[in-house]
């Protein structure tokens, strides 16, 4: 492995643990913030602790399902993709790791992700487009990737970067539903006359907080522990094929394409070898995406690669 990929591999150990503990505080904060606003007293954090803690638990346990069924994963047949199979089995022995469920997202475009809790609960889901448009050493390169994430819990991270955005979005949305029906049946309207301007600009705050900035914080963090991860991946697959042309060759295949998956949002845009949100170019708030953007460029990725093959820069 090259100095640069050794230095982003410790560089990512270190970052891990403050983007998580990130994750709960902000989860935490959120829920304190909506019940300041909601009964006028913090109650010292105690339920917004006990309310989170659960949220985000339930959040995780359940976000790899979620993942698969909002991409419309279904499970592998065997022996109609025979190949996809004995790639992961073979990615799974090299890496030391059992094999995860193989999944098949039916879709033209070029595409592959892992999800899960940890090695023992992990799948690997691809596209019919990957298995069409990639030959066996592309392909291979593109497994081995997506082993590189369950085997560096990768997969974990992502999970809980997943449960903290689907919380907080959660937290907001029963915010949002309370704060409204209370302004339509008067309750609110009568707590802030007694509790007067401060109280007013308090809830005034909380709101904007809990339904505005906390998920684009949210947002922000899950872009930032994805992004972190995916050239780690890329050098973790060169490590485990012995062989940097299969997933250079692949990713540079997927920048040539321009097929989008069609069954995505931003909610699962972050597990896969490229985010659908890549193919958002060329408009006014490129800018604003490229800051959500949860993969880095492919070109970037291309280059790291192609430098541990002596070779010149992508042109793309």
């Amino acid at each position: 492995m090259s100095t640069d990929f050794r230095e982003l591999q410790k560089k990512n150990k270190r970052t891990t643990r403050w983007l998580l503990l990130a994750s709960f505080f902000l989860v935490f904060f959120v829920s304190c913030m909506a019940e300041l606003a909601l009964t006028g007293f913090a109650g010292f954090g105690i339920f917004a602790l006990l309310f989170s803690g659960g949220l985000t638990f339930f959040q995780y346990r359940k976000a790899s399902n979620i993942a698969l069924r909002a991409t419309g994963a279904i499970p592998a047949d065997p022996d109609q993709y025979a190949q996809l199979h004995n790639l992961v089995e073979e990615m799974s022995l090299a890496s030391g790791l059992p094999k995860p469920d193989v999944y098949i997202v039916n879709d033209p475009a070029p595409n592959a992700f892992a999800t899960g809790r940890n090695p023992e609960n992990a799948a690997v889901a691809a596209t019919t487009g990957l298995l069409e448009k990639m030959d066996r050493n592309e392909l291979q390169g593109v497994i081995a990737h997506e082993m590189a994430h369950i085997r560096n819990y990768d997969i974990r991270v992502m999970t809980i970067a997943t449960a903290t955005a689907g919380a907080v979005a959660i937290i907001a949305d029963l915010f949002w539903r309370i704060t409204f029906w209370g302004s339509l049946t008067g309750g609110r309207r009568s707590n802030n006359n007694r509790g007067g301007g401060p109280q007013a600009i308090i809830i005034l705050f909380a709101f904007l907080f809990v339904t505005v900035l906390a998920p684009i914080a949210a947002g922000l963090l899950k872009a930032a522990v994805s992004r972190s991860r995916e050239e780690l991946a890329d050098a973790t697959a060169v490590e485990l094929t012995r062989n940097p042309s299969g997933i250079r060759m692949a990713l540079e295949k997927l920048d040539r394409d321009v097929t989008v998956v069609r069954k995505t949002s931003h909610a699962t845009s972050h597990l896969w070898i490229e985010s659908p949100d890549d193919h958002v170019k060329g408009h006014k708030g490129k800018r604003m995406n490229d800051m959500f953007n949860t993969h880095p460029p492919l070109s970037e990725r291309i280059n790291l690669l192609r430098t541990m093959e002596g070779l010149p820069p992508y042109q793309g």
